[in-house]
């Protein structure tokens, strides 16, 4: 089953797709990095979906969704995304996905709404310190380069002002997380790939129940360079939680 929808919400209509045909709990909800739409989860869904029915959708500006006029921050985002699947009729719980950016966004959902939650996998998210730790041991070729991305959605003050959303919502999950790590970053020299490294490790802190996967030959689209991975950590996920 593959249902395609148009949905109003309050400040604008958003695209979403409901992919699978097992209508058991829970729904697996996905949301893709800075700038990319839901195709961005077209090397993984047919596979995904077979686990239980996926969720996917562009956020608002992006993809066939319409812009609004609210601030592309993650509050503002989740707020979105929470009011889609209510007027989707999508109900909780739900099995939160979120690559890159979408890693940043989900770890907020999951936070204000956790009793909605029954568990998080970030691929290759974005670590809230990423600007103070991160950035500044990188080229200044990489920093110009980083900087200029920011013309999809969001800005880069608003980026920024997400990273620090998501530092006064962070608290401790009593929700199952995998985190996935790229292995083998693009542009990275070996100091840059183990403070990344180590950056993702520190994700673990979030949850009482964690686990790391590095995924050893993946850039940081590990979806597309090993999507396998991807989908044993929801399988597990979904194994553990409908036992």
């Amino acid at each position: 089953m593959t249902k395609e929808m148009f949905v109003q919400i309050n400040d604008c209509r958003l695209y979403a797709k409901l992919v699978g045909e097992n209508t058991g709990k829970p729904t697996i909800v996905m949301d893709a990095g800075y700038g990319d739409s839901s195709k961005a989860w077209d090397s993984v869904i047919e596979d995904i979906s077979l686990l239980s029915n996926v969720f996917i959708y562009d956020r608002a500006g992006l993809g066939r969704s319409e812009g609004n006029p609210n601030p592309r921050t993650s509050r503002f985002m989740v707020k979105e995304l929470r009011e889609l699947l209510y007027e989707a009729k999508i109900g909780p719980p739900y099995l939160l996905v979120g690559h890159s950016f979408g890693g940043v966004n989900m770890r907020i959902f999951a936070s204000e709404y956790e009793d909605e939650v029954c568990g998080l996998v970030l691929i290759d998210s974005t670590p809230e310190d990423y600007r103070e730790r991160f950035l500044p041991i990188m080229s200044r070729d990489f920093q110009q380069a980083y900087n200029r991305q920011f013309i999809y959605e969001g800005n880069y003050d608003e980026f920024m002002e997400s990273l620090k959303q998501l530092k006064e919502t962070r608290r401790k999950l009593n929700i199952p997380v995998i985190v996935l790590s790229a292995g083998k970053k693009a542009h990275y020299c070996k100091p840059a790939q183990e403070l990344w490294d180590e950056m993702q490790r520190e994700l673990l802190e979030i949850s009482s129940d964690s686990q790391l996967v590095v995924a050893e030959k993946s850039g940081h689209y590990i979806q597309d360079d090993e999507p396998r991975i991807v989908v044993t950590a929801l399988r597990k996920l979904i194994k553990g939680i409908r036992n």
